[in-house]
């Protein structure tokens, strides 16, 4: 009988256990049996949300807009493609406190942008700290969290994302800032690592990337959830090769510009190379099988961009202003196509607790439904109603909007462009869904959180 050596047999040992390790944890094995990246359980996949600013349902060519964004293309030709997914607002911080919470923003008592606190010292505080975030709820979970880019729910030390659930935050408080000197619209400094400003140089965009790229290959052999909030293409209109508008005190500066439009074609392709950059990361470290990326925007085009075919820019309740390009991409798990299903930003925070098997938070109930089924399932979600700062709704086709008290109803099955004003036609439908519109309201006021009338308590202004 053949011997076999004590190296053999330590050798046979150790592929043993490494590959009952494999078997329990979930750990996949390159050919010669070692790791390729120490994957955690496929109940825990890698989140990561990339939130485009301002950008227009027609302005990608994924959706035959008029900037090529072949990255974009690529994550929609490999994943799931929304046609009818909403923001739950028609401007950016409620749509981020919805996103954020899963509930509708009312209840946190942001049913409208944060504004710079100096020059408007009544208005939104920010998001309150007692608030179920997703962050929150993930970190809690053993996940690493960080956020990088855009904030703009609260200014004040108290509202810092690092209060929210957050491990790591680069980027700025405010609603928007220069993309080379990053100076906010009041001439702040607004450039953030965690609770401290701390500058950086370098285009807004680049250095969201950067730091998204680096916090996946710091956290490849753990459970992370990144919040990529870009600015692009949000006002200051700055390709990277053009020179910055605000000195010190908030002013533009004069000079020659380039066109707004070749501006804004630059800044989304900047914003598109982001996105094909941080996917390519992913199949690098070997995470992209066990990485979920949700790409959208946080509400519609201004005028500078296209939200064709539908009406309206941002601020509008026209489709124009909150219907949003969204992709949905998770390698071996949602299968490439196309979705017609009503979704909207508040059903991310159910769906990602939903995927990583965490139990929804049973003191503020959720709005958002899970969208797990129609993404790695196709299961439709079904008829729904979905509404918009108590100024309109939608009933599977039907969008009732509330103009001046006067009501306007659209059948978008038939006129996705809100060419034709049907409310007379259909008086009852009007008056039914006028009833739903004002019992919502009711309902998101109730136990919504008040925003705090003494701002004394809040620390410093940064």
């Amino acid at each position: 009988m053949k011997s076999t050596s004590p190296t053999a047999t330590s050798l046979a040992a150790a592929a043993a256990a490494t590959a009952f390790a494999a078997s329990v944890f979930g750990i996949t094995l390159n050919a010669a049996g070692n790791p390729k990246s120490a994957i955690q359980n496929p109940k825990s996949p890698n989140i990561i949300i990339f939130l485009a600013d301002d950008m227009g349902y027609g302005d990608s060519s994924v959706n035959g807009g008029w900037i090529k964004t072949p990255q974009m293309e690529k994550l929609a030709a490999e994943g799931l493609r929304f046609t009818d997914f909403h923001a739950s607002a028609a401007v950016c911080s409620p749509t981020r406190v919805g996103l954020l919470t899963g509930r509708y923003q009312q209840r946190a008592g942001i049913p409208n942008v944060i504004l710079a606190a100096e020059r408007f010292p009544s208005h939104f505080a920010g998001l309150q700290q007692h608030e179920n975030t997703l962050p929150k709820m993930l970190g809690q979970a053993g996940y690493a969290t960080a956020l990088f880019g855009k904030w703009h729910l609260g200014y004040y030390p108290e509202y810092n994302p690092m209060r929210h659930g957050f491990d790591v935050f680069r980027g700025y408080l405010s609603g928007n800032v220069d993309y080379h000197t990053h100076q906010d619209n009041q001439g702040r400094d607004d450039w953030w690592n965690g609770l401290k400003k701390k500058p950086e140089k370098g285009y807004t965009t680049a250095l969201i990337t950067k730091h998204t790229v680096d916090f996946i290959k710091q956290n490849r052999d753990k459970p992370f959830f990144i919040y990529v909030a870009q600015e692009a293409v949000h006002e200051p209109y700055q390709g990277p090769g053009d020179p910055p508008q605000r000195d010190s005190n908030g002013k533009k500066l004069k000079g020659p510009r380039r066109s707004i439009k070749d501006s804004y074609r630059d800044m989304m392709t900047e914003m598109d190379k982001s996105l094909g950059r941080i996917r390519d990361t992913l199949r690098e470290t070997g995470l992209a099988e066990n990485t979920i990326i949700f790409f959208f925007s946080d509400n519609g085009a201004t005028k500078e961009g296209s939200n064709a075919p539908l009406r309206g820019f941002k601020g509008d309740m026209y489709e124009g202003g909150h219907r949003e390009p969204a992709i949905a991409w998770w390698p071996g798990h949602i299968k490439p196509g196309v979705s017609h299903d009503l979704a909207i930003s508040i059903d991310l925070m159910p769906t990602f607790l939903d995927l990583a098997g965490i139990a929804a938070p049973a003191d503020r109930p959720l709005d958002g439904v899970s969208l797990k089924n129609l993404l790695l399932e196709n299961k439709p979600l079904g008829a729904r109603k979905l509404y918009w700062n108590g100024l309109a709704m939608r009933d599977g086709p039907w969008k009732l909007i509330m103009e001046q008290g006067r009501p306007q109803l659209y059948n978008l099955d038939n006129d996705l462009s809100e060419a034709n004003d049907i409310s007379g036609e259909h008086p009852d439908r009007v008056r039914a869904m006028i009833a739903d519109l004002d019992a919502w309201k009711k309902d998101v006021a109730t136990n919504a959180t008040p925003q705090p009338k003494n701002r004394a308590g809040l620390g410093a202004y940064p």
